[in-house]
């Protein structure tokens, strides 16, 4: 069975993680929210890995400032990372670049939105999951069509 399994680096990043598990549980993918920082605490890092090792999941890694904990995943595992950094004000959000910069070898993908991270996941799993790729087609016609009433809405019919 396929699941998400979300790392934070701190319970700061909880509001963001909370976005994320809320979609991933209405396609019925198992998720799992783990804490885990790369600076302070390495070795749980990888033994999470360790963990999950014969599963099929995606990871979604939620670490701001100086994120070492989207590419320390990443530089250790297989299956695909999203990181996904809660945006902040300070420094003008050019923390960024924390998450656009990775050494070679190493290449989380980045996504800055708690439900596009979670969306892209689910899509990655869907790849694997008929069922699941034909949730995420109702899912999609579901926006087209809020467009298209949006659309005769403001023509006025």
């Amino acid at each position: 069975m396929s699941k998400i399994v979300i790392i934070m680096g701190s319970k700061k990043d909880m509001n963001h993680a909370r976005g994320m598990k809320k979609l991933i549980k209405e396609f019925g993918i198992l998720c799992e929210i783990r804490i885990a920082s790369s600076h302070k605490t390495p070795y749980k890092v990888l033994d999470i890995i360790k963990e999950y090792r014969d599963e099929r999941i995606v990871y979604i890694t939620i670490a701001g400032m100086s994120n070492a904990l989207s590419g320390m995943i990443d530089g250790n595992t297989p299956m695909p990372v999203i990181a996904s950094p809660p945006y902040s004000d300070k420094f003008a959000g050019a923390d960024i670049f924390s998450n656009l910069r990775m050494p070679s070898g190493v290449c989380p993908m980045v996504i800055l939105g708690a439900e596009q991270s979670a969306l892209a996941a689910i899509k990655i799993l869907a790849i694997y999951d008929d069922n699941l790729k034909k949730r995420l087609i109702q899912y999609q016609e579901k926006y087209k069509e809020k467009i298209e009433q949006d659309d005769r809405e403001i023509r006025g019919g």
